[in-house]
């Protein structure tokens, strides 16, 4: 079982007064920061020393600016987020940001990045998938201590989709035929847990009448069951839109695509494609795959 099953994304809006924010700035936070992996990366891995990289065509073929990183064919789900939170454009990736843009915000996530250092780390022979999303979700639970020391109190934790329906997955533990059900259960259970951490954040206490984290709220986003939403709209769901090279994930560099694009759920064989990416952050503003809270009630908490 390889650790890229596992994922785990999150979202981290750091607000101190919503209200003052949106008198003075438009937007709904003051602030927005983006932690997570290539679903989220919007071009940093473009000024890091990896071979994780994407920018080529076709990616970013339905942006005017063409290839910016993003591991899509156009906006992925933190733009979108942006633009329902009134932000006047996408939040910066870190490499290369200017002290002023990061004082509304910065993009951290990274293509190839994880809650291990050693991501992708090979752990079928050391732990059963209970094993390993407990320990996945210990470290969770440190890093979203850290993020509450630094300042964060608004916080969006994605939980991880339907890995064992990705077209990589269909091909190589599906038999081309269906999804991966052994890696989708693997999923799940990771994804219990996540769930339980994040009402945990919202529940603990120090003791019988106290919250220890009483200015903060957590919510949790269902990508899994997101998934489900997400194929109702779209005809083709199993194949990505670009041409991939067998065994592979990313695209080809100038090889064709399809069309139309809006048809296809996966732009490669691991990522969306912009109109999934769409769905997706609407459903998670409006709360339909989010738990306790929509997104847009946690930017105005």
């Amino acid at each position: 079982m390889a650790e890229g099953m596992f994922k785990a994304l999150l979202y981290v809006f750091a607000a101190a007064a919503f209200a003052m924010a949106e008198v003075a700035s438009g937007h709904r936070v003051p602030c927005y920061f983006v932690f997570g992996d290539s679903v989220f990366d919007n071009g940093n891995n473009n000024n890091l020393k990896t071979l994780v990289k994407v920018n080529h065509s076709p990616y970013g073929i339905g942006l005017t600016r063409g290839p910016t990183g993003r591991f899509s064919d156009g906006r992925n789900i933190p733009d979108f987020f942006a633009e329902l939170m009134g932000f006047s454009d996408s939040i910066p990736p870190f490499t290369g940001a200017s002290l002023e843009q990061a004082h509304t915000g910065l993009n951290y996530a990274s293509g190839g990045g994880g809650l291990r250092d050693e991501t992708p780390y090979t752990t079928s022979r050391t732990f059963t998938y209970d094993q390993y999303a407990d320990s996945l979700i210990r470290l969770y639970r440190s890093y979203l201590k850290s993020l509450y020391a630094l300042g964060a109190r608004n916080v969006a934790v994605f939980g991880v989709s339907k890995l064992g329906c990705t077209p990589r997955m269909i091909a190589s533990h599906g038999g081309g035929l269906g999804c991966a059900t052994e890696v989708n259960k693997a999923v799940e259970v990771f994804n219990k847990n996540l769930k339980a951490l994040v009402d945990e954040f919202n529940n603990k206490l120090n003791n019988k009448f106290n919250r220890i984290y009483p200015d903060a709220k957590f919510t949790f986003v269902d990508l899994f069951s997101g998934q489900n939403l997400i194929a109702l709209g779209f005809k083709v769901t199993d194949k990505s839109c670009c041409t991939v090279a067998p065994g592979q994930e990313f695209c080809v560099a100038n090889k064709p695509v399809c069309t139309p694009r809006e048809g296809y759920m996966f732009w490669d064989n691991v990522h969306s494609t912009e109109p999934a990416n769409m769905v997706i952050a609407k459903a998670a503003f409006v709360g339909l795959i989010t738990c306790p809270y929509s997104i847009a009630l946690l930017s105005v908490l």
